[in-house]
C-alpha cells in the first residue's frame, strides 16, 4: 500500500480558554553512579531490533524520560499491565498486543512494513516514523503526542465541566413551569457556562408559547434592546432557516466577514452590540422554530467547538419542550382560576337566591297554612281544592331551592362520618315517604338483612340518597305498582365486604338511550317529561355524588315498561 510520509494527527487542536489540571506522575530511575534521577514522564519502548531500541531508549532518556523496554510482545504487554507510561514506542510488528492502549503510540515502521490506517486512527493519539530512526525525530514526534493527550484530556475535562453546567441548566428549566421564569434561568445559565458577554432570548409570534424576553449580561456590559425592531424579519427568517436545516450558525469572528447579513442585522438591532463571535440559537418545535437564542463575545473570539454547540442544542430542545409545557399549564391554571371564579360566583348566586325566594315563599306556605286551618273563616271546597295546588306547587318550588343549593354546596362540604344502621335508617326513609305512596296508590315494602348492616358514613346524607331514590321509584310507579326496599351484604370489587341496597318498582322504566345520561345534573327521562311526571332532575344526581364521595357505587337496571332496579353499594366499614 502507499504509505503516507506522515500520519496528521488524530485530534484537533482549540483555543482552550479554561481546563482542569491534569498531571502525570514521575517515575525515578538510577544512574550508572547509583543515584536516583528523577523523571517527569514514563515511556514504554518495544523493539525486536536491537540497535534500535537502544537509540531509541537512548533518545527518550536523554529527552527526560523514564523507559522501559522490551524486545518481544509478551514483554511489552507484561509492561503495559503492571506500568502506567506516558507514551508508547513500539515496533510496528509488536503493536498487536496494542488493541486499546489507552495512551499516546508512536510506530516504529521498517521500509517493508505495512500500515494499517484503521486500527491506528482508532488509538486516537498516535503517529509513526520511518526507519532509520534519527533520535531527534523520535524526540520530537513522542512530545508532540504527549502534549497533545494533554491537551484532548484537558478538553474533555473543560466538556465535562460544560456538560455537567448545561445539565444544571436544563434542571432548572424542569423544576418550573412559569415560561418567564425558563427563559431567565436559560439566559443565565448559557452565560455562566459558556463564558460570553451577553446572551439574549425572544420568541416569536406563535400560538405555542407567549411572547417572551430575556436576557443576561456580564456585569459592567450594557443591556440589549428588549425588541427586535426592524431587524426582526431578518433575524426571524435566519432562525427559521437554521431551524428548518437542524443547524446552528456560529461566527467566531465577526471582523473576518463585517458585511455578512446577520452582522449587519445584529448592527442595525443595536448599536451598541458590535460582537467579536456569535451564535445564534434557533428553538423550536416540530416543523418551525418558535424563538431565538443569541450568544456573543465583545471583545474576545470564541471558538465554538462541536460539543459546545451540541450541547447548546440538546438544553434548547429542553427549552422547547419546557416552553409549550409551561404554556399549556399556565392556560389551563388560568382556566381553572377562572372556573374557580365562576363556581364561587354560582354558589353565591344560588345562596342569594335560596334566601331570597324562601323567604316571601316561607311567607305564602305559612298564611297558606292559616287560611286551610280556617283562621280566617270558612273557605268553601271549591277554595280549597285550589289552596291545595298552591300548596303543591308551593312544596315542589321549596324542593328545587333546596335541591339546586345541595347541589351548589354538595363539592365543597365536608362528610361528617360515624356509624350508620341501614336497616334502622331504610325505616325512617319508607316512614317519611308513607304518605306521598300512599296517595299515588303504591305499596312500599322493606325486606331486611338477617344480619346487622352498619356503615360509616354522613348519616343525613345518606337519608338524602335514599329518599331520593324510593321517591323516585313511587313518582315513577302507577297507581297500584309497587316498590320492594332490600338490605344485604355482599362482596364489593376489591374482595371486602359492602352493603347492598336495592330499590325496585315496576314503574315506567328508563329509555335505552337515557341510561348513559340518567346521573347528569338536571337531565330527565325523555318518557319522564312525556309523561308529565313533575321533577327537576337533580335527585338522582345528588344521590350518586354523595355516594360516589363514600367510595361506593350506583348501578341501573332497567327495562322500559317494566320498572328500574337501583343498586347501591357501600363499603362496610365506611369510606
Amino acid at each position: 500500500m502507499r504509505r503516507p510520509h506522515r500520519l496528521m494527527p488524530l485530534i484537533g487542536c482549540c483555543h482552550i480558554r479554561k481546563f482542569r489540571g491534569y498531571a502525570l506522575k514521575g517515575r525515578g530511575s538510577v544512574s550508572q553512579d547509583g543515584a536516583e534521577v528523577q523523571h517527569s514522564l514514563s515511556a514504554v519502548v518495544a523493539d525486536s531490533d536491537a540497535d534500535r531500541l537502544a537509540v531509541t531508549s537512548e533518545a527518550l532518556t536523554g529527552a527526560g524520560f523514564a523507559v522501559f523496554r522490551a524486545q518481544e510482545a509478551d514483554e511489552l504487554a507484561s509492561l503495559l499491565h503492571r506500568e502506567d507510561p506516558a507514551v508508547v514506542v513500539a515496533q510496528g510488528a509488536l503493536s498487536k498486543v496494542l488493541h486499546n492502549p489507552g495512551v499516546p503510540v508512536l510506530l516504529l515502521l521498517g521500509q517493508d512494513d505495512s500500515l494499517d490506517v484503521e486500527t491506528l486512527e482508532s488509538w486516537r493519539v498516535a503517529d509513526y516514523v520511518m526507519s532509520p530512526v534519527r533520535s531527534e525525530e523520535i524526540v520530537h514526534r513522542v512530545r508532540t503526542l504527549v502534549s497533545r493527550s494533554k491537551e484532548r484530556a484537558r478538553s474533555r475535562g473543560e466538556v465535562e465541566a460544560l456538560r455537567e453546567s448545561l445539565r444544571g441548566v436544563s434542571s432548572a428549566i424542569r423544576e418550573t413551569n412559569d415560561p418567564q421564569l425558563i427563559a431567565d434561568r436559560v439566559v443565565r445559565g448559557f452565560g455562566e457556562a459558556l463564558d460570553v458577554d451577553h446572551v439574549w432570548f425572544a420568541t416569536f409570534q406563535d400560538e405555542r408559547v407567549p411572547t417572551i424576553r430575556a436576557q443576561w449580561s456580564r456585569a459592567g456590559r450594557p443591556l440589549l434592546p428588549a425588541r427586535l425592531g426592524e431587524s426582526e424579519n431578518t433575524i426571524t427568517a435566519i432562525a427559521q432557516k437554521l431551524w428548518a436545516e437542524a443547524d446552528v450558525l456560529a461566527v467566531t469572528d465577526h471582523r473576518d466577514d463585517p458585511e455578512s447579513a446577520i452582522a449587519k442585522a445584529l448592527k442595525a438591532w443595536s448599536n451598541e452590540l458590535d460582537p467579536v463571535s456569535t451564535v445564534l440559537l434557533p428553538v423550536g418545535e416540530s416543523a418551525s422554530a418558535m424563538g431565538i437564542i443569541l450568544l456573543s463575545t465583545v471583545h474576545e473570539r470564541h471558538e465554538w467547538t462541536r460539543p459546545e454547540i451540541a450541547l447548546l442544542q440538546h438544553v434548547a430542545g429542553n427549552v422547547a419542550h419546557g416552553l409549550i409545557q409551561g404554556n399549556l399549564i399556565s392556560a389551563q391554571q388560568r382556566v381553572l382560576h377562572q372556573l374557580r371564579q365562576l363556581d364561587k360566583a354560582k354558589t353565591d348566586f344560588l345562596a342569594t337566591v335560596n334566601h331570597e325566594l324562601r323567604t316571601p315563599l316561607t311567607s305564602i306556605t305559612a298564611y297558606l297554612d292559616m287560611i286551610q286551618d280556617g283562621s280566617g273563616g270558612p273557605v268553601p271546597e271549591s277554595i280549597n281544592k285550589m289552596l291545595d295546588v298552591i300548596a303543591r306547587n308551593s312544596n315542589r318550588l321549596r324542593k328545587l331551592i333546596e335541591d339546586m343549593l345541595t347541589v351548589s354546596m354538595q363539592d365543597g362540604s365536608n362528610l361528617d362520618l360515624k356509624p350508620v344502621d341501614i336497616a334502622k335508617l331504610l325505616q325512617v326513609v319508607v316512614a317519611t315517604l308513607r304518605p306521598l305512596a300512599e296517595s299515588r296508590h303504591v305499596s312500599v315494602s322493606v325486606t331486611e338483612s338477617p344480619e346487622d348492616i352498619e356503615v360509616t358514613a354522613d348519616e343525613a346524607k345518606l337519608e338524602q340518597v335514599f329518599t331520593n331514590i324510593v321517591a323516585n321509584a313511587i313518582k315513577f310507579t302507577p297507581e297500584g305498582g309497587r316498590v320492594g326496599i332490600s338490605s344485604a351484604v355482599s362482596s364489593s370489587k376489591d374482595g371486602g365486604r359492602a352493603a347492598l341496597v336495592k330499590i325496585a318498582d315496576n314503574g315506567l322504566g328508563i329509555p335505552e338511550h337515557d341510561l348513559p345520561h340518567i346521573l347528569t345534573r338536571f337531565y330527565r327521562a325523555s318518557n319522564a317529561t312525556s309523561a308529565a311526571v313533575p321533577g327537576s332532575g337533580l335527585g338522582l344526581a345528588i344521590a350518586h355524588d354523595i355516594i360516589s364521595r363514600h367510595m361506593g357505587r350506583m348501578v341501573f337496571d332497567s327495562t322500559l315498561g317494566s320498572g328500574t332496579t337501583v343498586s347501591v353499594e357501600l363499603p362496610v366499614g365506611g369510606p
